[in-house]
This record gives C-alpha cells, sequence and structure tokens, in this order.
C-alpha cells in the first residue's frame, strides 16, 4: 500500500499541481495512521461524528500532506 499511495502522492502532485492532500481514518485504525505518518501525512484534528458507515457516526482523525512548493 505504502508504494501505491507514493506514486498516487507524486502523480496528484505532479499532474494537477496540489498544495494539500487530506486523509482521514477510524481512531482505532493504527495501521492508516502508521501509514499516513510514513508517507509524511501530520495529524490536524478530530472530527467527531463525521461519517456515517454502517449505520453509525463514526470519528475520523484528520491528517494532511502540505507540499512546500
Amino acid at each position: 500500500m505504502h508504494e501505491v499511495l507514493l506514486e498516487g502522492i507524486s502523480y496528484m502532485r505532479e499532474q494537477y499541481g496540489l498544495h494539500r492532500i487530506m486523509a482521514n481514518h477510524l481512531p482505532n485504525n493504527i495501521r492508516s495512521e502508521r501509514l499516513l505518518g510514513k508517507l509524511g501525512f501530520v495529524r490536524e484534528g478530530y472530527a467527531k461524528s463525521y461519517l456515517k458507515i454502517n449505520g453509525h457516526w463514526q470519528d475520523h482523525v484528520l491528517n494532511s500532506l502540505i507540499f512546500d512548493n
């Protein structure tokens, strides 16, 4: 997954000139948290009742990757 996301991030930055990418995950999803950290994402906050999954509103951790230029 790490390899695929690196390629995807690079593609989005080069082809679309993105300055910022956001990725959110469930608080108990430690594997996603670690993966995003390895990719350079930084935790920005916590959103309560952010997304309805299987009929239940779930909290999410908000992360972003901001490019310098």
